[in-house]
Formats: structure tokens, C-alpha cells, sequence
């Protein structure tokens, strides 16, 4: 699935590489790999 953060924009485009409990790894194009506590941090799904 890509998404985007809203919070932080000038990380690009993201693939979520997994999932498991509250936290998700996503693989962002200007960041790299990120661990995101989704309760805290609204990711928003692309659909392009």
C-alpha cells in the first residue's frame, strides 16, 4: 500500500513494508525506513 504524511510532506511517497500491533514500517522515498505509531500519526492512503 503507498501513502503519504500529511505531517511531514517533503518525505515523498511511501510503501508500507509491514505491520504489527499499533506500529508500521514504511519505506518513504526521501526518508527511507520509518517506524510509525499509527495511533499518534495519521498516514493517508494513495490511490494512484
Amino acid at each position: 500500500m503507498l501513502v503519504r504524511n500529511p505531517s511531514n510532506a517533503e518525505w515523498g511517497l511511501g510503501q508500507v513494508q509491514s505491520v504489527a500491533g499499533d506500529k508500521v514500517t514504511v519505506n518513504f522515498e526521501h526518508t527511507g525506513k520509518v517506524v510509525i505509531d499509527f495511533r499518534s500519526v495519521k498516514l493517508v492512503p494513495v490511490f494512484d
